[in-house]
């Protein structure tokens, strides 16, 4: 035997041999369902606390934009609902973490999946410092989501119900596995914006930016 399967995830920071080219990063994963306010709040921690935010969904639509064979692959898959390859996106984070100065980031609807967790650790040898998880209830979500329009294809009633059914079953046994390693920081995404940033507050406070 001698192999250990389970060892305990290593937080980022201490991390030497990533394949970031040896670039030591903090990463934080930041989950919640499709709107549960994430995108708010990341806005907010890259204001406050100086982390650069990347947003998987982002990356995914800039490559769909760029018209690459890549990106019309990516565009059929969310039209269906479908999670898109870990690779595809995995590529994109660390394209994305390598050609930015800034060390700390907050990786934002991703991983999706269980699949998405293994394949980022083992690909990037970078494990999050902690989970940022965006908790709200279905009902709330898609009130909210329905109420903005922001043009996308994927904001009409019946993908709606995709992606909570999808963000169920495939991420919170992300949250589950990050959880038995005491490595998720669990908000109420039902309260209103600025009390939801004052529990995030707390939890970045060990990132503040030094004062000089």
């Amino acid at each position: 035997m001698g192999t250990v399967v389970d060892a305990p995830a290593v937080v980022a920071e201490e991390v030497t041999e990533n394949m970031l080219g040896g670039k030591k990063v903090t990463a934080v994963f930041v989950l919640g369902g499709p709107g549960s306010g994430k995108g708010t709040q990341c806005a907010n921690i890259v204001e406050h606390f100086g982390f650069t935010h990347l947003s998987a969904g982002d990356l995914l639509r800039a490559e769909i934009k760029s018209g690459s064979e890549n990106g019309t692959m990516i565009e059929n898959m969310i039209k269906e609902g479908k999670i898109v390859p870990s690779e595809v996106t995995i590529k994109l984070l660390q394209e994305a973490m390598i050609k930015n100065e800034n060390d700390k980031f907050l990786i934002d609807g991703f991983p999706r999946n269980e699949e998405n967790r293994a394949a980022f650790e083992n690909v990037t040898k970078i494990s999050p410092a902690f989970v940022l998880f965006f908790d709200c209830s279905e009902k709330e979500m898609e009130k909210r989501l329905l109420g903005r329009n922001q043009g996308r294809v994927d904001d009409n009633i019946e993908t709606i119900k995709k992606r909570f059914k999808t963000f169920v079953e495939s991420s919170l046994p992300v949250i589950e596995h990050y959880n038995s390693r005491d490595k998720v920081k669990k908000i109420d995404a039902a309260k209103p914006i600025p009390e939801v940033f004052e529990d995030v507050k707390t939890i970045f406070a060990p990132y503040a930016p030094k004062a000089e």
